[in-house]
Protein backbone atom coordinates (compact mmCIF):
# COMPACT_ATOMS: atom_id res chain seq x y z
CA UNK A 1 0.00 0.00 0.00
CA UNK A 2 1.18 3.51 -0.81
CA UNK A 3 1.69 5.51 2.36
CA UNK A 4 1.04 9.19 3.10
CA UNK A 5 -1.01 9.93 0.00
CA UNK A 6 -2.33 13.49 0.12
CA UNK A 7 -5.02 12.95 -2.50
CA UNK A 8 -5.79 12.31 -6.12
CA UNK A 9 -4.92 14.22 -9.27
CA UNK A 10 -6.47 13.70 -12.70
CA UNK A 11 -3.86 14.37 -15.39
CA UNK A 12 -6.52 15.13 -17.99
CA UNK A 13 -8.72 18.01 -19.10
CA UNK A 14 -11.46 15.57 -20.16
CA UNK A 15 -14.83 16.64 -18.81
CA UNK A 16 -16.16 13.10 -19.25
CA UNK A 17 -13.41 11.66 -17.04
CA UNK A 18 -13.99 14.34 -14.42
CA UNK A 19 -17.72 13.59 -14.39
CA UNK A 20 -17.08 9.89 -13.90
CA UNK A 21 -14.77 10.46 -10.93
CA UNK A 22 -17.12 13.01 -9.37
CA UNK A 23 -20.08 10.74 -9.89
CA UNK A 24 -18.60 7.96 -7.80
CA UNK A 25 -17.78 10.30 -4.93
CA UNK A 26 -14.07 10.92 -5.40
CA UNK A 27 -12.34 14.17 -4.47
CA UNK A 28 -9.50 15.19 -6.76
CA UNK A 29 -7.73 18.07 -8.44
CA UNK A 30 -7.13 18.48 -12.17
CA UNK A 31 -3.70 19.08 -13.70
CA UNK A 32 -3.66 18.17 -17.42
CA UNK A 33 -0.42 16.69 -18.68
CA UNK A 34 1.39 18.60 -21.40
CA UNK A 35 2.98 16.00 -23.67
CA UNK A 36 3.21 15.62 -27.44
CA UNK A 37 1.02 12.59 -28.11
CA UNK A 38 1.88 12.49 -31.80
CA UNK A 39 5.51 11.55 -31.07
CA UNK A 40 4.52 8.46 -29.09
CA UNK A 41 1.89 7.42 -31.64
CA UNK A 42 4.26 7.77 -34.59
CA UNK A 43 7.02 5.86 -32.80
CA UNK A 44 4.72 3.02 -31.80
CA UNK A 45 3.11 2.71 -35.24
CA UNK A 46 6.52 2.71 -36.93
CA UNK A 47 7.76 -0.08 -34.65
CA UNK A 48 4.69 -2.24 -35.23
CA UNK A 49 3.20 -1.75 -31.76
CA UNK A 50 -0.55 -1.98 -31.29
CA UNK A 51 -2.90 0.91 -30.63
CA UNK A 52 -3.51 -0.55 -27.17
CA UNK A 53 0.19 -0.48 -26.37
CA UNK A 54 0.41 3.13 -27.52
CA UNK A 55 -2.62 4.15 -25.45
CA UNK A 56 -1.14 2.60 -22.34
CA UNK A 57 2.22 4.27 -22.94
CA UNK A 58 0.54 7.65 -23.33
CA UNK A 59 -1.41 7.13 -20.11
CA UNK A 60 1.84 6.33 -18.32
CA UNK A 61 3.66 9.36 -19.70
CA UNK A 62 0.81 11.66 -18.68
CA UNK A 63 0.56 10.27 -15.16
CA UNK A 64 4.33 10.29 -14.56
CA UNK A 65 4.81 13.81 -15.95
CA UNK A 66 2.24 15.27 -13.57
CA UNK A 67 3.29 13.02 -10.68
CA UNK A 68 6.79 14.48 -10.72
CA UNK A 69 5.22 17.84 -9.84
CA UNK A 70 2.85 16.44 -7.20
CA UNK A 71 4.77 14.64 -4.44
CA UNK A 72 2.88 12.13 -2.32
CA UNK A 73 -0.21 12.32 -4.51
CA UNK A 74 -1.71 9.62 -6.71
CA UNK A 75 -1.96 10.83 -10.30
CA UNK A 76 -4.37 9.24 -12.76
CA UNK A 77 -3.42 9.29 -16.43
CA UNK A 78 -5.57 7.95 -19.26
CA UNK A 79 -5.57 7.86 -23.03
CA UNK A 80 -7.78 6.51 -25.80
CA UNK A 81 -6.99 5.53 -29.38
CA UNK A 82 -9.60 4.66 -31.97
CA UNK A 83 -8.58 2.42 -34.81
CA UNK A 84 -10.41 0.99 -37.79
CA UNK A 85 -8.93 -1.29 -40.45
CA UNK A 86 -5.39 -0.58 -39.23
CA UNK A 87 -5.90 3.21 -39.30
CA UNK A 88 -5.46 5.21 -36.08
CA UNK A 89 -7.68 8.24 -35.63
CA UNK A 90 -6.99 11.51 -33.83
CA UNK A 91 -9.51 13.88 -32.25
CA UNK A 92 -11.61 15.51 -35.00
CA UNK A 93 -10.90 19.03 -33.76
CA UNK A 94 -13.51 20.77 -35.95
CA UNK A 95 -17.04 20.23 -37.27
CA UNK A 96 -15.74 19.29 -40.71
CA UNK A 97 -13.17 16.95 -39.17
CA UNK A 98 -15.92 15.31 -37.14
CA UNK A 99 -18.14 14.93 -40.20
CA UNK A 100 -15.33 13.35 -42.22
CA UNK A 101 -14.36 10.94 -39.42
CA UNK A 102 -17.94 9.75 -38.97
CA UNK A 103 -18.31 9.28 -42.73
CA UNK A 104 -15.22 7.07 -42.66
CA UNK A 105 -16.50 4.98 -39.72
CA UNK A 106 -20.10 4.76 -40.97
CA UNK A 107 -21.26 1.17 -41.49
CA UNK A 108 -17.98 -0.25 -40.15
CA UNK A 109 -16.68 -1.93 -37.00
CA UNK A 110 -13.99 -0.03 -35.12
CA UNK A 111 -12.12 -0.55 -31.87
CA UNK A 112 -11.67 1.95 -29.06
CA UNK A 113 -8.78 1.14 -26.71
CA UNK A 114 -8.06 2.85 -23.42
CA UNK A 115 -4.90 2.89 -21.34
CA UNK A 116 -5.06 3.79 -17.66
CA UNK A 117 -2.23 4.46 -15.22
CA UNK A 118 -1.68 5.64 -11.67
CA UNK A 119 1.70 7.19 -10.81
CA UNK A 120 3.12 8.14 -7.43
CA UNK A 121 6.22 10.27 -6.85
CA UNK A 122 7.19 9.97 -10.50
CA UNK A 123 6.83 6.19 -10.70
CA UNK A 124 4.18 4.01 -12.32
CA UNK A 125 2.42 2.02 -9.59
CA UNK A 126 -0.55 0.57 -11.49
CA UNK A 127 -1.76 0.15 -15.06
CA UNK A 128 -4.78 -1.21 -16.85
CA UNK A 129 -5.79 -1.56 -20.48
CA UNK A 130 -9.19 -2.26 -21.99
CA UNK A 131 -10.82 -2.28 -25.43
CA UNK A 132 -14.31 -2.08 -26.86
CA UNK A 133 -15.71 -2.98 -30.26
CA UNK A 134 -18.14 -0.52 -31.80
CA UNK A 135 -20.34 -1.15 -34.84
CA UNK A 136 -21.61 2.03 -36.45
CA UNK A 137 -24.85 1.84 -38.34
CA UNK A 138 -25.15 3.03 -41.92
CA UNK A 139 -26.83 6.32 -41.01
CA UNK A 140 -28.02 8.83 -43.58
CA UNK A 141 -26.25 12.01 -44.58
CA UNK A 142 -29.21 13.92 -43.15
CA UNK A 143 -28.72 12.31 -39.75
CA UNK A 144 -25.00 13.03 -39.92
CA UNK A 145 -25.59 16.72 -40.64
CA UNK A 146 -28.10 17.01 -37.80
CA UNK A 147 -25.76 15.19 -35.42
CA UNK A 148 -22.76 17.40 -36.18
CA UNK A 149 -24.88 20.52 -35.82
CA UNK A 150 -26.37 19.33 -32.52
CA UNK A 151 -23.34 17.97 -30.65
CA UNK A 152 -20.26 18.94 -32.62
CA UNK A 153 -19.04 21.38 -30.00
CA UNK A 154 -19.27 18.62 -27.36
CA UNK A 155 -17.25 15.98 -29.19
CA UNK A 156 -14.67 17.70 -31.39
CA UNK A 157 -12.11 17.07 -28.65
CA UNK A 158 -13.15 13.44 -28.20
CA UNK A 159 -11.21 10.77 -30.07
CA UNK A 160 -14.38 8.89 -30.92
CA UNK A 161 -16.32 11.92 -32.05
CA UNK A 162 -19.44 10.69 -30.33
CA UNK A 163 -21.37 11.63 -27.21
CA UNK A 164 -22.47 8.12 -26.20
CA UNK A 165 -24.28 9.33 -23.09
CA UNK A 166 -26.44 11.50 -25.35
CA UNK A 167 -27.36 11.69 -29.02
CA UNK A 168 -24.24 9.76 -30.04
CA UNK A 169 -25.80 6.44 -29.03
CA UNK A 170 -27.90 6.76 -32.21
CA UNK A 171 -24.74 6.32 -34.29
CA UNK A 172 -24.48 2.65 -33.34
CA UNK A 173 -26.13 -0.65 -34.04
CA UNK A 174 -23.93 -2.71 -31.69
CA UNK A 175 -21.52 -2.02 -28.84
CA UNK A 176 -19.37 -4.67 -27.18
CA UNK A 177 -17.39 -3.78 -24.08
CA UNK A 178 -17.33 -1.65 -20.98
CA UNK A 179 -19.36 1.56 -21.01
CA UNK A 180 -16.85 3.45 -18.85
CA UNK A 181 -14.00 2.50 -21.20
CA UNK A 182 -15.92 4.11 -24.06
CA UNK A 183 -16.18 7.30 -22.00
CA UNK A 184 -12.40 7.27 -21.51
CA UNK A 185 -11.89 5.85 -18.01
CA UNK A 186 -12.23 2.13 -17.12
CA UNK A 187 -13.75 2.99 -13.77
CA UNK A 188 -14.33 -0.36 -12.03
CA UNK A 189 -10.70 -1.59 -12.02
CA UNK A 190 -9.55 1.89 -10.96
CA UNK A 191 -11.94 1.86 -8.02
CA UNK A 192 -10.67 -1.59 -7.01
CA UNK A 193 -7.11 -0.26 -6.98
CA UNK A 194 -8.09 2.76 -4.91
CA UNK A 195 -9.82 0.47 -2.40
CA UNK A 196 -6.66 -1.64 -2.16
CA UNK A 197 -4.74 1.55 -1.37
CA UNK A 198 -7.17 2.63 1.35
CA UNK A 199 -8.39 5.66 -0.61
CA UNK A 200 -11.88 4.15 -0.70
CA UNK A 201 -13.56 1.88 1.79
CA UNK A 202 -13.63 -1.84 1.02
Amino acid sequence: MIQNSNGLVLASASKARSRLLLGCGLSFTIDPANIDESIVKEKYKASGKTAGEAALRLAQEKAVAVSKKKPDMMVIGADQILYCQQNWFDKPGSPEGLREQLRTLRGKIHQLVCGLCVAYNGEVVWTHRDATQMTMRDFSDEFLDDYVESVGYLVEGSVGGYHLEGLGVQLFEKIEGDYFTILGLPLLPLLDFLRDQGILEK
